[in-house]
């Protein structure tokens, strides 16, 4: 049975939603932002619309209509997995192609949301585990740049760094140890605010940019430029989007059993329709790929409030925060060291969800070690020597370049062949994405 909330509690439960997902929402855009040569300022733009692009995604997915939102307490934010992609297709093709690709992508999702049950049989476990594995290695090199720097930047590996680093990081392991429930839930985001505190101290934060921020600014739909279409670049993030809504179908199955409402296909057709949406919405006002976050499935069972008035005002907190500049240049002052230390477990997290889902393949058998040892070796490698496909053609080689494009393309295609189709269910498959974040949900 639901619990009735009241108005101010709806708020403040809102809120409390707000700050489970902010930290993951802001690290993208503080990353991708600097990797693609933005300013301070354009990625204090940046965080703005993706928070209020965070906001319209959520709604669309909770309240939904005849043919959008599968209507769960869920709120959406951008995809972690879209990282590699994005700031590779910003470097080869400009900040315009990145928008294209999430539009275009967005776009073949919806249309592929009506065949999710034939696409599922190609996302078995060890494919979707090898996948998110991938994920979370690529990433740990964004993070440990953000502590050490670059090879030719004043006070490379520094002390300093690596001490910022370590005290954000031991914050984040002992609030998990000491701390139970909802201050668990956002030790990450803690763990930031402490960090930039001992940084501030140390005299090492820089609030110019908060300064020169205004109060309050409107959302501006293609403000860094008409979208441009490359089908490299497409192609880059449909993949992406289409790991997204394997793993999206898990956390809808999983929500649902913790709202004790029963879902079909037909939910589910509409939930990952309004996620195709939500990217297009992104591109459109030039943030991100958004994707259903799971974190906050935790946050639901823990206070046991399931009705969807609640996220409702969560998405009004997030959408406000968007329109007020302060509050995301606010955000830009965090030192690298300090986000990069945070960066680790939270990409390390992503590892760990790849890891439990290859707990459920059937290792005894050589072509499941096959398929995880090659592209799992296959994304690392690449991402570690991007440079190996220097001298193919400029569109191969930017899908080519991605570790996470080239490793699942290799998930793919091996489990294809070493596996056939007939290997695992639509239903087993979805029974060990339900099972996976029932457990995230419980913890």
């Amino acid at each position: 049975m639901q619990k009735k909330v009241g108005l101010w509690r709806t708020g403040t439960l809102g809120m409390q939603h707000v700050l489970a997902m902010y930290a993951g929402a802001v690290v993208v855009p503080l990353i991708v932002g600097p990797s693609i040569g933005m300013t301070p300022e354009q990625v204090a733009y940046l965080i703005s619309i993706d928070l209020f692009t965070c906001g319209i995604a959520s709604l669309l997915q909770v309240i939904g209509g005849k043919y959008f939102g599968v209507k769960l307490p869920i709120l959406m934010g951008c995809a972690f997995q879209a990282v590699g992609p994005m700031i590779a297709i910003g470097k080869a093709e400009g900040i315009t192609a990145i928008y294209g690709a999430i539009i275009a992508a967005g776009i073949i999702i919806m249309i592929m949301s009506q065949f999710m049950n034939k696409i599922l049989r190609f996302f078995p476990p060890v494919v979707t585990g090898s996948v998110v594995v991938i994920i979370g290695t690529s990433l740990i090199g964004a993070a440990m740049g953000n502590i050490v720097g670059q090879p030719d930047s004043p006070g490379y590996g520094s002390g300093t760094s690596l001490f910022l680093a370590t005290i954000t990081l031991l914050s984040i392991v002992l609030m998990n140890r000491f701390f139970e429930g909802f201050m668990k839930s956002i030790s990450v985001l803690l763990s930031l605010v402490i960090g930039t505190a001992v940084a501030y101290f140390m005299g090492l934060v820089d609030f110019s940019t908060v300064g020169k921020a205004s109060w309050f600014h409107m959302v501006e739909p293609f403000r860094f430029g008409m979208p441009t279409f490359h089908l490299s670049a497409i192609i880059a993030m449909v993949l992406v989007g289409i790991v997204s809504m394997v793993e999206t179908t898990g956390v809808f199955f999983a929500l649902a059993d913790v709202c004790d409402k029963k879902i079909d296909g037909e939910d589910i057709k509409r939930g990952l329709r309004a996620e195709g949406m939500a990217q297009v919405i992104g591109g459109i006002f030039q943030a991100f790929p958004y994707t259903t976050y799971s974190q906050n499935v935790g946050l639901v069972a823990l206070t046991g409030v399931k009705t969807r008035n609640v996220v409702v005002a969560a998405c009004i907190i997030i959408m406000t925060l968007g329109l007020l500049p302060k509050v995301a240049a606010l955000t830009t002052v965090i030192p690298n060291p300090v986000l990069g230390g945070a960066m680790i477990p939270l990409f390390g997290m992503v590892i760990s969800s790849g890891v439990r889902q290859l707990v459920t393949v059937d290792f005894r058998r050589m072509e499941n070690m096959l398929i995880v040892a090659v592209s799992v070796g296959l994304g690392l490698g690449v991402s570690i020597a991007p440079e190996v496909f220097s001298q193919l053609p400029n569109g191969l080689r930017l899908i080519m370049e991605s570790g996470i494009v080239t490793g699942s393309f290799a998930a793919i295609f091996l489990n294809i062949i070493l596996n056939g189709l007939r290997s695992q269910s639509v239903e087993d498959t979805i029974a060990v994405l339900k099972s996976e974040h029932s457990a995230e949900s419980v913890m």
